[in-house]
């Protein structure tokens, strides 16, 4: 009989989860408590880590197809000058990859294609898992309404034919219910101190760079160029928890209006209900183990980080293939989640700690001393230390197996 498991979440890490462990043979089920999947979200950039996880699930090159590489931008103050230029160029020399950027939605399709029909199942909640019986396989508590199998009829019943399994992966997001099951004692997430809103261009737009950060006092703009001309843009900006805009987009209009182009232009190119507004949480405290029994976290229920370094996604597919590579090649689950907690922990702790520290110090600095001190030093650094800073965390090699190189 061979070994199953039960992908909780049907986000980026999970999808990739169930990518990878499907390659080294197992019977996979994704379920995720959103009646149906809605392929919502902006845009993604991904570094050379995280392209070099997707080659290794076999996705890399659609990916690359459908995206577009980030070669041209940098960093800007809101009238414009520069403070630091990006060498994507560069970058594919050290890497072999440029930053890619692409819809949301478009690398959420490639992964679920990657994936038997029926393999994803919509509107089941899982609320717990049971220790594991006699026989080593954990059970699933959840609830289920009338859910969809993607790319099946409509059914009701147990989560895909999988109440119980060998592996549980717990990819439920940053408010993971499965994380706060099984880490009861752990603080949870907590609000960064920023707010996000962001959109895609109902249009294509005329842009003569990329990607662009520009930062002002308490607030970054930037904008990720898309393959079909349009792109996505996003506004970060210091605040409360909680605070809401009946209209955000005039909000950002009237807030942005004196920025460099093509901030204006970005805005005027959106239609207001596409939007999206979310308060960005971390854990700013570690786990103490990304594994529990025999349930894996993955992804932002692992170790959901802010955003300034852009590798939260990134993480979550390295969690993907490090997990996949270690059951392939360990003696058993026990060996191989041991092994993925040993791999996985401290160099994601050590990238939030990073993205913490970019935060703030980039969008979230408003003191206007340290703002003008901070943009003085960002000139004089020369571009091979800017370069090397970016090196620290996309240069990673995933792990040699033979279910990712085909032997």
């Amino acid at each position: 009989m061979g070994h199953t498991a039960v992908v909780v979440g049907a986000g980026i890490g999970g999808l990739a989860a169930a990518v990878g462990l499907r390659g080294i043979g197992w019977e996979v089920r994704v379920v995720d408590r959103a009646p149906a999947l809605a392929d919502a979200g902006a845009g993604i950039s991904l570094a050379a880590n995280g392209i070099r996880a997707l080659d290794a699930l076999g996705l890399g090159a659609a990916v690359r197809a459908a995206g577009r590489g980030q070669y041209t931008g940098g960093t800007r103050t809101p009238r414009g000058s520069w403070l630091a230029r990006m060498d994507g160029s560069a970058l594919e020399r050290a890497l072999g990859s440029p930053i890619v950027g692409l819809p949301r939605a478009e690398l959420h399709r490639l992964l679920r294609g990657a994936l038997p029909p029926g393999t994803v199942r919509t509107g089941v909640t899982v609320t717990g898992v049971e220790p594991p019986g006699e026989d080593g396989r954990t059970r699933l508590t959840y609830t289920s309404g009338a859910a969809d199998t993607v790319g099946a009829a409509r059914s009701e019943g147990d989560p895909g034919g999988c109440p119980e399994a060998d592996l549980v992966v717990a990819a439920d997001g940053v408010g993971s219910r499965l994380r706060g099951a099984l880490f009861p004692a752990h603080p949870g997430p907590v609000h960064s101190g920023s707010t996000v809103l962001r959109a895609i261009t109902e249009r294509p737009v005329e842009l003569r760079t990329d990607f662009e950060l520009t930062w002002g006092h308490g607030a970054e703009f930037g904008h990720l160029a898309f393959a079909d001309g349009r792109a996505e843009w996003h506004a970060v900006l210091n605040s409360p928890a909680g605070v809401r805009h009946e209209d955000p987009l005039a909000v950002l209009r009237r807030r942005f209006a004196d920025w460099h182009a093509p901030v204006p232009g970005l805005l005027a190119a959106t239609r207001p209900e596409d939007v999206l507004h979310h308060d960005i949480a971390e854990l700013a405290t570690p786990l103490p183990s990304f594994t529990a029994g025999r349930v894996a976290l993955l992804g932002d229920a692992a170790h959901a980080m802010t955003p300034n370094l852009g590798q939260g996604a990134c993480q979550a597919l390295e969690d993907a293939v490090v997990l996949a590579a270690a059951l392939d090649t360990e003696p058993g689950v026990t060996g191989a989640l041991a092994r993925y907690d040993a791999e996985r922990r401290p160099r994601t702790t050590a990238v939030a700690a990073a993205a913490r520290q970019a935060g703030r110090m980039g969008q979230q600095l408003a003191h206007p001393l340290a703002v003008p001190l901070r943009n003085a030093l960002l000139r004089l650094t020369p571009s091979g230390v800017a370069l090397r800073m970016i090196l620290r965390h996309a240069d990673w090699t995933p792990p040699l197996t033979r279910a990712f190189t085909g032997e």
